[in-house]
């Protein structure tokens, strides 16, 4: 126990280096999801067991909102979500950013699927996903300086729950430009399949 708790702790000091709580989470391809609640860009209450099993639901953790490469992640996902409606996909952004922070990013780029607010890092904890440290950024948005400080930093890792609420896709090397296209390839393959 000793030497799991020395391991994380020094993770968790080594700089730039993401922190885990808890290094013993690994979800992987065909465990259950975890289930968790956040609030949405609304501030209500999403609870993935009014989800699960019902669609299947792409679960993405990203770094920060109104940065370059999240950006264009969640733009891949606007462009792509009818596609991905018709095959019985919903899709979730999460951050660590602030429901407020969130209904601005929505509002700019016309984002068309929840976004969650994890600014505690519980939800990306409970997924085995790293987190360090948050931050501020200052963005000029219709000539208006707007600071958006968030609580935690994720990874962008991406997760796909299929309907019996089972890991069916997880991508811990994302690209964001192309993570649409990818999860939607791959619930295409898992349908071919017969899976």
């Amino acid at each position: 126990m000793r030497a799991v708790l020395f391991t994380a702790l020094s993770f968790c000091l080594a700089g730039e280096a993401y922190c885990i709580d808890n290094p013993d989470v690994m979800i992987k391809v065909g465990d259950p999801a975890p289930t968790f609640e956040a609030k949405d860009h609304d501030g209500k209450i999403w609870n993935s067991e009014e989800h699960y099993g019902k669609k299947v639901v792409v679960i993405y953790f990203y770094p920060a909102d109104l940065t370059g490469g999240c950006t264009k992640q969640a733009c891949g996902f606007r462009d792509q979500y009818a596609e991905l409606e018709k095959s019985g996909v919903e899709v979730i952004g999460v951050s660590g950013d602030s429901p407020e922070n969130h209904r601005l990013f929505r509002e700019l780029h016309k984002l068309n699927f929840s976004l969650l607010a994890d600014e505690d890092g519980k939800v990306a904890r409970t997924f085995g996903v790293p987190v360090r440290e948050g931050a501020t950024i200052t963005k000029n948005i219709d000539g208006v300086e707007k600071t958006l400080t968030r609580g935690v930093t994720a990874s962008r890792w991406t997760f796909v729950v299929g309907l019996d609420g089972k890991v069916i896709h997880k991508n811990t090397s994302v690209n964001a430009a192309e993570d649409s296209k990818t999860v939607l390839e791959a619930i295409r393959l898992l349908a071919t399949s017969g899976e």
